[in-house]
Formats: C-alpha cells, sequence, structure tokens
C-alpha cells in the first residue's frame, strides 16, 4: 500500500482501538506506526494489541511499526481528609513527608528527592499547570509554599517542578519491567518518559541492549537545555508538547518545537510532534480550524511524524482522526511553498561518503526523469540520510531484515521493501527495480537512482551510486556480473 504523502502517522492504540477491524482500519485510514501507552493498560492488554498489529501487517503485506512509550517516574500527591480544597491566592501551604490525608493547609508529597533538590524560589505546579506555588522556604522533608496561581487541589494530582534538575531516574521500577516486557514482546522502539539528561537515554539503550530503538521524549526545561547531548546518544526524539507546556510558558513552544526538529533532521535521526494535535476529535468528528493549522505547521517544519494520543486511543472518532491528518499531510505536501520551506531548512553536510551519495543521488533526481530513489540498508542508516536530504522523489527503502523495514517505517518518506539478501551489485539492482515497478513507482520505460555498499550486508558501507533503467533487459546487457 503507497501512501501519497512523505511525513507519517503515529495512532495510539486504547480501548477504542484494540480489535482487528479498528486497527486495521486505522492503518488502510494511514496509519504508519502504533504506539502502545504503557501507562494504561495490562501486559495481557498490550500483549493482545501487538498481535493484532502483526496479524494486520501479515495480511497487508506492509511493515508496521510499532512504538512502545514507557510511563516515567509520577510526581503525585497524596490524599485530603475530606475531599478537594480550593486554595486562594496567597494562601500558604505545605508539602511534606508526613503521611496524614490533607487538608486545606497541607498535603504529603512522597518524593523526598524534590525536597532534597528544592531551593527557596522555585516553583511548584500541580495538577498540570493549574495551581502555582512558590517555594518559600524548604528542607529535607518538607517546602513551605505560597500559592501564586489558585485552583483546586485534590488526590492524586500530578506535581511538576520546571526550574529544577531533579534527581529521579528516567527509568521507574514499572518502567524497568515494561521495557523488559516490551523488547521482548518484539516492539520496534521504545519511548522513554522523563529525560532530564543523556545519561537517562544511555541507561534505556543499555537495557534495550539493541532490541528496540531509544527515542528520547523532550518534555522537561532540562531536557531543552541538554537537547544537543540527548540528541547525540538518542535513536530519535518526540517534541512531547503537553508537559512542555505546563512547564514552560507556552508561548515558548512553537519555537522550541522548531528547534527541536531542525536539530533531529540534521543529525538524520527520525522526530515525531505529539500531543493534543487533534484534540477536539475525541468527542467531535471534525477538528477545529486552528488544529489542522498545528498538523499543518509541523509538517511544514519537516517532522518525520505527527501523533493522535486519545485521539485514536479513547476518542469516538478514531478512524476520522487518522483520515483528517492524512488528508491534512497529502494537502500541505501538494503545496508549493511545502517545498521551498523544506528546501531551505535543508542543511548541508558532507561528512562522510554516505552524505556525499545521498546528496548526489537527491540532486540526480530532482535534475533528470527520475522516479525514485531506491536505497540498500541494513540497519536503516543510509535510509535515514536520504530521508534528511527531503527529496522531491520517492524513496524506497530495501532491507533483507523485517526489523530494520519496521523501524524505518517510522521514518520520513520510507516506502519499506523487505528483499532477499544480495551479495551483487547486479542483483541488488534488479531487485531495486523491480521493487519501483511492483510498487507502483515506476513503469519498465523508466529510471531510478540506486544507492547501496558494497560488499554488501554490512552496515556503514554506502560507496555506490548507479542510475538504472526499469526495463531488465536493459540492465541484464550493460551490469556485470
Amino acid at each position: 500500500m503507497r501512501r501519497l504523502r512523505n511525513v507519517k502517522i503515529v495512532a495510539t492504540l486504547g480501548p477504542a482501538s484494540s480489535d482487528y477491524a479498528t486497527i486495521r482500519a486505522l492503518f488502510e485510514a494511514g496509519a504508519d506506526v502504533f504506539r502502545l501507552n504503557m501507562s494504561h493498560g495490562t501486559h495481557d492488554d498490550i500483549r493482545a494489541r501487538h498481535v493484532i498489529i502483526r496479524k494486520v501487517e501479515a495480511d497487508t503485506g506492509r511493515p508496521i511499526c510499532i512504538l512502545a512509550d514507557l510511563q516515567g517516574p509520577k510526581l503525585r500527591v497524596g490524599t485530603f481528609a475530606n475531599g478537594p480544597v480550593d486554595l486562594i491566592e496567597g494562601a500558604k501551604f505545605r508539602m511534606d513527608l508526613s503521611t496524614v490525608p490533607g487538608d486545606v493547609t497541607r498535603v504529603n508529597l512522597p518524593h523526598p528527592e524534590i525536597f532534597a533538590a528544592l531551593e527557596p524560589g522555585a516553583t511548584l505546579l500541580v495538577n498540570d499547570g493549574k495551581i502555582a506555588m512558590k517555594v518559600d522556604d524548604c528542607g529535607k522533608d518538607y517546602a513551605n509554599c505560597t500559592v501564586t496561581v489558585p485552583g483546586a487541589i485534590s488526590n492524586r494530582k500530578g506535581v511538576n517542578v520546571p526550574d529544577v534538575l531533579l534527581p529521579v531516574a528516567a527509568l521507574s521500577e514499572k518502567d524497568r519491567v515494561d521495557l523488559e516486557f516490551a523488547c521482548e514482546l518484539g516492539v520496534d522502539w521504545l519511548a522513554l518518559s522523563f529525560v532530564q539528561r543523556p545519561e537517562d537515554v544511555l541507561e534505556a539503550k543499555d537495557l534495550a541492549r539493541g532490541r528496540a530503538l531509544v527515542l528520547a521524549k523532550i518534555e522537561k526545561p532540562a531536557a531543552v537545555k541538554a537537547y544537543d547531548a540527548i540528541l547525540q546518544v538518542s535513536d530519535g526524539i518526540m517534541v512531547a508538547r503537553g508537559d512542555l507546556g505546563v512547564e514552560l510558558p507556552v508561548y515558548t513552544v512553537p519555537p522550541i518545537q522548531k528547534r527541536l526538529i531542525r536539530g533531529a533532521r540534521a543529525a538524520a535521526k527520525p522526530v515525531i510532534v505529539a500531543t493534543q494535535m487533534l484534540e477536539s476529535m475525541i468527542e467531535s468528528p471534525v477538528p477545529t480550524r486552528a488544529e489542522v493549522s498545528d498538523v499543518a505547521t509541523a509538517i511544514y517544519e519537516g517532522a518525520d511524524a505527527i501523533m493522535l494520543s486519545a485521539e485514536s486511543a479513547a476518542g469516538k472518532f478514531p478512524i476520522e482522526a487518522v483520515t483528517t491528518m492524512n488528508n491534512v499531510a497529502i494537502s500541505v505536501e501538494k503545496d508549493p511553498t511545502y517545498r521551498q520551506v523544506i528546501e531551505s531548512s535543508r542543511q548541508i553536510r558532507r561528512e562522510t561518503i554516505a552524505d556525499g551519495i545521498v546528496a548526489a543521488a537527491r540532486e540526480i533526481a530532482e535534475a533528470t526523469n527520475i522516479q525514485a530513489i531506491a536505497t540498500f540498508s541494513q540497519s536503516g542508516t543510509t535510509a535515514a540520510l536520504v530521508s534528511r536530504e527531503r527529496p522531491r522523489v520517492p524513496v524506497i527503502a530495501l532491507t533483507p531484515l523485517m526489523s530494520t523495514a519496521r523501524r524505518m517505517a517510522l521514518t520520513w518518506g520510507l516506502h519499506c521493501v523487505i528483499c532477499e539478501p544480495q551479495i551483487r551489485l547486479k542483483g541488488a539492482v534488479l531487485a531495486a527495480v523491480k521493487a519501483a515497478r511492483d510498487e507502483g513507482f515506476a513503469g519498465v520505460e523508466d529510471n531510478i537512482v540506486l544507492t547501496a555498499g558494497v560488499p554488501f550486508n554490512v552496515k556503514g558501507t554506502t560507496n555506490v551510486l548507479r542510475v538504472a533503467p526499469c526495463d531488465e533487459r536493459l540492465i541484464s546487457n550493460v551490469d556485470p556480473e
């Protein structure tokens, strides 16, 4: 099944999308990647959805990417003796380690690591930022605060500490169990929550042991500050705008989003834009104009993928949400301005032979009557470099490894095809032109550009650029064995 756009769509599965018919309909509507949210559902629920996705994959004959999103540590207040309490502006409020149920003056905060890191003047945010407090004084087991943004506080509401680099590991004990479960299950990507430093990503990668790639969720101010170092060790990035918009002024999120996307693209690592993209479609079959504009903006900025969360997991119109996102993407990518924006933001990077070959492949394809770029990739690295160029022609990513094909399905523009292992260039050329014809990208009279590495099936050996006719008789007459 050939998509008519390059940006990929991530659809989260949940109660509204757990059966075969719905998941297949989501795929056919445009979902390229399915997200399994480890914050919700049991391991049995996750396993059942994984089985269905792989059945859809087998039935449709297209590699499908699966992303497991780890919950991360959740910082929450305790309980209140008499239900929710209203905090007024200027009121004094204490958070401490006492397990006595709270009241209008105090509540338990069972996280000594927060108190250890706090300093007077720091900000505490409660219930997704609906309540804000300034720390007046603090110690190893308490923080006395003044309410600066009033509101109702109730049991187990989340706490954010935007001003402080918290001595909290990105992986909780639950996350470690979930990570091992997801890797054994066979997911393709892991999304790591609560990232503050590159060491968080390295720990997750060490536990994954190559069984899945690790994508860092940028959702905390500390991660924005350390972005370059985090990007260097991550396999991909998610711009998690929900928590970013809580812990940072909301008007700073759009420029941060743009910077994160450009950085990931320059590094040839996939980047997902997530959170509230079509939020109103949880309840409505039609999105708002502002939401459509938000989705379009992420596409214009060059994101590899755009993500649906509750819209497809728990909403009333999951298939309509994917269809809307697909239609917006097709419309944007047909716009001549889209090409202007994408090409003006292309960052020239010519550090390796592979960089030069993929850049030359794009230039040849765009300057002549070439129908597609075909790239052989053992690990997905070369295909990612081709994707970074954002060429005007389709990209066919060929690999003998299903695991690589699934992982590449997250990356912009890659149409992934499983092929036989190749040992000779002529065989690779024949496989590439056959894929181009069979997948509907070229006819027998057309030409394609091929990139590959000799010797084959060795990571990091991209060193061949070949313009090939799609007429196999011409290849047989010209190419050496």
